[in-house]
């Protein structure tokens, strides 16, 4: 009977052990991955003044060779931009800095990159700052023959009470 209690205590013992490394290891993933974001958040306003210079064609010479350096590491770090005018406005992802309504756009939609989006996989580290345009308001984006669509002459400005 001792042998038997030994036994599992030691398959016990074993089992917290693996836990354990399995914990340590998955702590330690996390703490660099911290790390990285929080580095890679620090070099983002010197992206944007090279994605600025580069808009301006200020990007030249020794310092072009500099900046495509620094935007390759940071890509190798997991970086990515994001943010693309004409998309659709996504609040988990988009900061909406500026709004306006326009009649060729059918959704909220992204009409100007004021700042990229940036993510580390699936990590947003700083959402795209942008411009949005919306449809204009009573225009009626459903057609006639589409089921549930009104009429021009059944559209109100609001809620009817009754």
């Amino acid at each position: 009977m001792a042998l038997t209690e030994r036994t599992a205590d030691l398959q016990r013992l074993q089992a917290e052990y693996q836990n354990y490394r399995r914990r340590v290891e998955r702590d330690r993933v996390t703490v660099k991955e911290i790390a990285v974001a929080n580095l890679l958040s620090e070099l983002l306003p010197t992206l944007d003044d090279i994605g600025r210079a580069r808009e301006h064609g200020e990007l030249v010479g020794g310092f072009k060779s500099v900046a495509e350096s620094l935007e390759t590491v940071a890509a190798k770090m997991g970086l990515q931009q994001f943010g693309k005018e004409g998309e659709s406005f996504d609040p988990t992802i988009h900061e909406a800095l500026m709004h306006s309504y326009a009649p060729d756009v059918e959704e909220t939609t992204c009409v100007a990159i004021l700042q990229p989006g940036y993510r580390i996989g699936e990590r947003t580290i700083r959402p795209a700052r942008v411009a949005v345009a919306e449809p204009q308001p009573g225009a009626a984006p459903a057609k006639a023959d589409e089921p549930g669509a009104k009429a021009p002459d059944e559209e109100s400005g609001g809620p009817e009470e009754g």
